[in-house]
């Protein structure tokens, strides 16, 4: 039964009502205090360490090295106090310079546009001069903005225009005229989505795949795609319409920016090429690869261009290829052509849609085999199978291969199987999860915790507005539980394994997200101001026994765009090493919980008034 005040004073409980008066007056005076503070932590230009927001209702799990590719959330408690009792507002004294390369320094990439060790190469046949060559030491100059650079168009808007400022680069307007790719309009570059080989547009072209193929179904069993030679990346732009995410690549050659202009267009992509090196993907990746028109001599080098392909395609993809020797018949594509049925043959690819569209462009889809019967009653064992892989990160800096990849088995050498369609890939067990007893429970465990990390953390206490943000980096990815957990955002993460963590990649393509092999001691192969938000959970650990923080954080400030954010979850040892550091580049920052930094880039470039 309640208690009234009045019953209260007649059976004279003074000190109950002294304690609940006083408690009263605190909580109003710290109510009033915190709201005449200062305004959002994110705007401020100084370090500050921000009051811990209640906990998440379920507990954060801490899991060691062993079991988990990336650490997690380390308690709380422990780390708050060691943050109060830190003095973080400092700022390294660096004198910045941006990049001497006249005006080529706005787009510079340091290990694609290192002109001094490609004009070392002694050949360029193989396309040696578009791949890696990383200056030592990296260096520590800034790339300057575009003149006129502004806030990006955003997303949706921005799959169709884009400011003609921050990309500045009108070459393949009058190069790709004929063809749609891009047209300038007043103060945009626009994308009508036309193609080489997109004459009526580049959805009418998803749309004849589908009928061509009924069995490709765009967002279930085709979830993750490689477009070789992608241009301005439109046929993955429009696939993302259907569940579908495509990694899109091309080298930085003479169709000038084209991965630049998928990148500012919101679309994932990447910088790479098909030369002497393997691509920096995991072995059975992609459900599907698309080449159209993508200048790929898939039979030379012994056909080593196509093993490649065949390595990154998982069992039962699909090959798409777009290009004149499937549809015309002169000497010259006659003769392709017939190289690639012998090319295609001996890999055991089955051809099971060949057509032309109303337009007079044809194409073939392929498919790969999922079981060894073909590759057994092969007349010629060439290319041979390759040996069986012991190392991890297997294809970093690792010479393309004249052999058949083998198809990938369980721990008890039984073929394994994808069955599991698109959105229930997300969050089922992948198929290369590793073979100890606790594996999936790690696996479910990781998936938890990110998504209440995510939700009640990121979104929730960082005040990290999404609907600015696009683009998205995971430095770390460990199973992409960070991705997964934004699923349904309107935003795509890169999911990058380190080349000296645990080889997750697999999982992450197993799960339906895309992601590299890359080793952060060198730059990213991505334009400057690509990124909106960088994550890095635990980076550090390793890093700072092989490279230096300023270094990272040089290449950070290179890829985020103005009025990015990086956030990070590290220790107080890594998070004091390089706070200062991004404090020097004029970021502001905030610390949340002891073991969150978040930075956020400004406009600032250097001047010779700084000096």
């Amino acid at each position: 039964m309640p208690i009234s005040v009045q019953n209260m004073f007649k059976e004279r409980k003074f000190p109950f009502l002294f304690a609940f008066s006083f408690l009263l007056i605190s909580v109003t005076i710290l109510l009033f205090s915190y709201s005449s503070s200062s305004p959002s932590l994110l705007l401020s230009t100084n370090f500050q360490v921000s009051d811990p927001l209640p906990p998440p209702p379920r507990p954060l799990p801490t899991r060691s090295p062993k079991n988990v590719p990336v650490s997690s959330t380390k308690p709380v408690s422990k780390t708050i106090a060691a943050a109060s009792d830190v003095d973080l507002n400092v700022s390294l004294d660096i004198k910045w310079e941006n990049c001497q390369l006249g005006p080529l320094a706005v787009d510079y990439i340091p290990c694609l546009d290192n002109w001094k060790a490609i004009k070392e190469l002694k050949s360029r046949r193989r396309m040696e001069h578009r791949e890696r060559h990383c200056p030592k030491p990296s260096p520590r100059c800034l790339a300057p903005l575009p003149i006129g650079y502004k806030v990006p168009v955003h997303w949706p808007k921005s799959r169709d225009m884009i400011w003609y400022s921050n990309v500045p680069h009108p070459k393949l307007v009058e190069y790709k005229k004929e063809q749609n790719w891009v047209r300038k309009s007043g103060d945009y570059f626009v994308f009508p989505g036309g193609g080489t080989q997109f004459k009526n547009g580049v959805q009418s072209y998803i749309d004849f795949i589908h009928k061509t193929l009924p069995a490709i179904k765009w967002g279930k069993n085709i979830r993750v795609i490689l477009d070789v030679g992608c241009g301005v990346a439109s046929f993955g732009g429009y696939l993302l319409d259907k569940d579908v995410i495509t990694m899109s690549f091309a080298p930085k050659d003479e169709h000038e920016a084209q991965i630049q202009f998928a990148l500012e267009r919101g679309i994932p992509a990447i910088l790479s090429v098909i030369g002497t090196q393997k691509l920096t993907f995991s072995d059975n990746a992609y459900d599907l690869i698309h080449c159209a028109r993508c200048r790929v001599h898939w039979d030379g080098d012994g056909g080593k261009p196509l093993l490649e392909l065949n390595r990154v395609l998982k069992p039962g993809g699909y090959f798409i290829w777009s290009a004149t020797p499937v549809y015309r018949d002169d000497e010259r594509d006659s003769k392709v052509w017939k190289s690639m049925v012998a090319l295609t043959t001996s890999l055991c690819w089955k051809i099971v849609a060949k057509t032309v569209d109303s337009t007079g462009v044809g194409l073939v889809i392929y498919q790969k085999p999922s079981s060894y019967s073909c590759y057994k009653h092969r007349k010629e064992k060439l290319p041979p199978l390759c040996e069986q892989k012991t190392n991890q990160n297997a294809s970093w800096y690792e010479p393309l291969s004249y052999c058949i990849s083998r198809l990938p088995v369980d721990r008890m050498g039984n073929l394994l199987r994808w069955s599991t369609p698109w959105p229930q890939r997300l969050s089922s067990k992948p198929p290369s999860l590793p073979s100890k007893p606790d594996a999936e429970d790690i696996f479910i465990e990781d998936t938890k915790h990110w998504a209440a990390l995510v939700s009640e953390v990121y979104l929730d206490g960082l005040a990290i507005s999404l609907g600015r943000i696009r683009n998205v980096m995971d430095m770390n990815a460990g199973y992409g539980g960070f991705a997964a957990a934004l699923i349904d955002q309107p935003l795509w993460v890169m999911n990058v394994v380190p080349i000296d963590a645990q080889d997750t990649l697999s999982i992450i393509f197993e799960r339906g997200l895309i992601g590299v092999y890359h080793d952060w001691c060198e730059s990213f192969n991505t334009y400057p101001r690509t990124y909106d938000l960088l994550h890095a959970s635990f980076l550090f650990k390793n890093l700072k026994e092989r490279c230096d923080t300023i270094d990272v954080a040089v290449e950070m400030d290179r890829i985020l765009r103005p009025g990015g954010y990086l956030l990070v979850q590290d220790t107080m040892e890594n998070i004091k090493k390089l706070n200062p550091v991004l404090r020097s580049l004029h970021w502001s920052t905030t610390l949340y919980q002891g073991q969150f930094l978040v930075g956020k880039k400004g406009f600032w470039r250097p001047s010779e008034n700084d000096n």
